[in-house]
């Protein structure tokens, strides 16, 4: 107990936690939010760690803190703590720069995908060949009125998911990438698709609009993938559910830069967390592993929890 009132007894620990709130986050991109030195935030972050309130999750050389939650103690002070951080001089230009850090992430992403739309599928395959998964993947998404695609890109799955449902919704936040998936469609003869240009975690659909969505290698380009599956929590009706397939944890660091990449893979532990938040049932995971050169995929599929 001692531990962690202690450690929620700075202003500076107090933004930090507000800033994790929403997402994870390295040394680099709180120094820069906060406008403090490196050694100053370190020393900070190892309180929190160290209390149990934050976590350092490692991926390649990048270390992405985030706060944790379940402490009974910690999660009753800081619901009303939280509520209270206006009243700290420098929490208005934290957020400022919070925002502005996140739309950095986003930006970055979305250059890319415009940039390389006509040739993102041979670029994918040239530098990030993974196993053959797509059949397992299309195993678990049931038949349904409405499904949604996040992230298509050029609409690869589109002609496989048209026979899974009545109608489709295909969203991307690049309009390049948009455009060679209509073209794509209409090629293929894909009926019943409309297209939407958008971001993942924040939907351009109405509450409950659709039975189920798919995400097919699309998650390790978000910001911030809790976001996005809160994000499809409210997209989805009451029995919907989601199916994801997404590169295993590696330590390819150049994907970065090359690809655009947020996140070098997951495991099933952050997943189910996520999942958990956002009020989706325990996920089912299936591996797909691979041999040679080729990279490991993880699907998954989960339902929202019952009311």
């Amino acid at each position: 107990m001692l531990q962690t009132l202690k450690a929620l007894a700075d202003p500076t620990r107090l933004r930090l936690l507000g800033i994790l709130t929403h997402g994870e986050f390295t040394v680099q991109e709180l120094t820069a939010i906060l406008s403090m030195g490196q050694s100053r935030i370190s020393r900070h972050l190892r309180i929190l760690t160290d209390a149990g309130i934050a976590s350092v999750k490692r991926q390649g050389t990048w270390g992405y803190y985030r706060l944790d939650m379940g402490d009974s103690l910690f999660d009753e002070l800081w619901s009303n703590l939280e509520r209270h951080l206006d009243t700290l001089a420098d929490w208005p230009k934290d957020r400022n720069n919070l925002m502005s850090a996140l739309e950095e992430r986003r930006g970055r992403s979305q250059r890319f995908f415009d940039q390389h739309a006509t040739q993102w599928d041979q670029l994918a395959r040239e530098l990030l060949p993974v196993v053959d998964y797509r059949s397992q993947l299309l195993q678990q998404v049931p038949h349904c009125h409405a499904l949604l695609e996040v992230g298509g890109g050029t609409g690869a799955l589109l002609p496989a998911l048209s026979v899974k449902a009545d109608q489709i919704v295909a969203v991307d936040h690049s309009a390049p990438m948009l455009a060679e998936a209509r073209k794509h469609a209409t090629q293929q003869g894909v009926p019943k698709v409309e297209f939407r240009l958008g971001e993942m975690s924040h939907l351009p659909l109405c509450d409950a609009e659709v039975n189920w969505a798919v995400l097919d290698m699309v998650l390790h380009h978000a910001p911030q993938p809790a976001l996005v599956l809160r994000e499809l929590a409210r997209v989805l009706d009451s029995q919907g559910g989601v199916t994801i397939a997404d590169l295993q944890r590696h330590e390819q660091e150049w994907v970065r830069s090359r690809l655009a990449d947020q996140w070098l893979g997951f495991d099933i532990a952050e997943l189910e967390d996520w999942f958990h938040q956002a009020g989706f049932d325990t996920p089912e995971f299936r591996y797909v592993s691979a041999s040679g050169q080729e990279h490991d995929v993880i699907i998954c599929t989960a339902r929202k929890k019952s009311a």
